[in-house]
């Protein structure tokens, strides 16, 4: 599903999202396709049910966004692996 048909069916609502088709450009993640996972009217909510996904799938890419937003895109995070110091 794209950015404008989640805004038209879930207007006003947190929702958790998987995305199922980004690119990473200039350290910004654009996200061109989702799945809704679930919807809520408080961040809070939505904050836990992401992290209770990513702790479950963490090499899925889930997100939440509130659909006010004008398009999809969040900044690039890097995890990486750190070696002795």
């Amino acid at each position: 599903m794209r950015w404008e048909e989640v805004q038209e069916r879930f207007p006003e609502e947190w929702v958790v999202l998987e995305a199922t088709k980004a690119r990473s450009e200039g350290g910004q993640r654009y996200i061109e396709e989702v799945v809704v996972i679930d919807t809520f009217t408080d961040s809070t909510e939505a904050l836990h049910r992401y992290s209770e996904l990513h702790r479950q799938e963490p090499g899925r890419e889930y997100c939440f966004f509130h659909t006010s937003r004008p398009e999809l895109v969040a900044r690039e995070r890097y995890v990486g692996v750190r070696g002795p110091r």
